[in-house]
């Protein structure tokens, strides 16, 4: 199993901001604070763009991959001991050969926002048969979050 991963850049912008914004000095007024955080704020969601769009080239990537969206389950997220989080990726191969699957697993908040992004490769499953693999985020995510499916190519 190969997991990559596409959202390397959304956790260095968010340890980046965060320690951006609790680095404030007397200097710094309510409107600069504001705006330190609308900043930070716009950067994290270019960040998940960025994410998304590494993932789409990933996808762009596999010739002759069949639409394996409905093919994939995941498990309920959990918070790892180095606090990712993780979330079971499983596969069923229903084709009459073995395949790999990738399949792009978005993170979201309580609020349906999008959070993270991965992209999971699960190979070599067998004709009829099922794999395994493992999403993991990319940074610390908050309480509630919820995992989808966003996509899946069998190849």
């Amino acid at each position: 199993m190969t997991r990559w991963t596409t959202a390397t850049l959304l956790g260095a912008l968010t340890l980046t901001s965060v320690t951006g914004l609790t680095a404030c000095s007397d200097d710094d007024s309510p409107s600069s604070v504001a705006s330190k955080v609308a900043s930070a704020a716009s950067r994290a969601g270019d960040a998940v763009s960025s994410a998304t769009a590494e993932a789409g080239r990933r996808f762009d990537d596999i010739k002759n991959g069949v639409d394996a969206k409905d093919d994939v389950r995941l498990s309920t997220p959990a918070t790892a001991a180095d606090g990712r989080t993780t979330v079971r990726v499983t596969a069923a191969n229903s084709a009459d050969s073995a395949k790999s699957f990738a399949v792009q697993v978005d993170f979201t908040d309580k609020n349906g926002k999008l959070v993270d992004a991965v992209v999971v490769t699960v190979s070599d499953v067998p004709a009829g048969g099922s794999g395994k693999g493992t999403a993991r985020s990319t940074h610390d995510l908050p309480g509630g979050v919820k995992a989808k499916v966003s996509r899946a190519v069998r190849y």
